[in-house]
């Protein structure tokens, strides 16, 4: 043996052994995971992120192969304890979202509908939206914009500044007169025929 060398070890792959002398044949076999258990904790690890639907949390699970019973067990049980409320969920979704990006009633069921919240529950938070507070939510986007805008001919203010508030879900009605307000305000006089109109409740 050369000057300064160590002795070579067994590798912990020789004969089957782990390094602490088991082999591995002899180890006990880990248990089978219960599946009420991984469900369980697939849904937590969710709920940690962010609040989330109960058809969120399905689709979450089915995606990772837990069977529909366990399922149901496990997001029964949440719903028991409080853990998931569509009802709560969608009126805290609705206030967060209109107070955050201006959204309107249209835009936010739309948006609840897509997480599976029933339309029952969806009507019921919407419906708690002020209707003075959501046409001032509109005046403030469009004053936003406004700015963004000058320069630009009349007509094109008004489908710019409309169609973005029709994005957000607000009714053409609204929007049209929101945007004729504040165009009325720098002295301009702002027109949209009635086709341009129909059509920005379509977009």
């Amino acid at each position: 043996m050369a000057f300064g060398s160590r002795p070579s070890r067994p590798s912990s792959s020789e004969g089957g052994r782990d390094g602490r002398g088991a082999s591995r044949e002899d180890r006990p076999p880990r248990p089978p995971a219960d599946p009420v258990e991984a469900a369980r904790q697939i849904c937590l690890n969710q709920l940690d992120h962010a609040p989330r639907t109960r058809a969120e949390l399905a689709a979450v699970l089915r995606r990772k192969g837990v069977q529909d019973e366990v399922a149901e067990q496990v997001l029964g049980r949440f719903a028991e304890v409080g853990l998931i409320d569509d009802a709560v969920f969608a009126q805290l979704w609705v206030s967060s979202r209109h107070r955050g990006k201006g959204l309107a009633r249209r835009a936010l069921t739309q948006e609840l509908r897509r997480k599976g919240v029933a339309d029952e529950a969806v009507a019921e938070a919407v419906d708690g939206l002020d209707p003075e507070l959501e046409l001032a939510t509109a005046r403030a986007l469009v004053d936003r914009r406004l700015r963004t805008t000058a320069g630009l001919p009349t007509q094109a203010r008004v489908r710019r500044l409309a169609g973005m508030l029709a994005r957000k879900g607000y009714p053409a009605g609204t929007a049209f007169r929101v945007v004729k307000e504040a165009l009325a305000a720098e002295g301009e006089e702002a027109e949209l025929a009635f086709d341009e109109l129909s059509a920005l409740d379509d977009e």
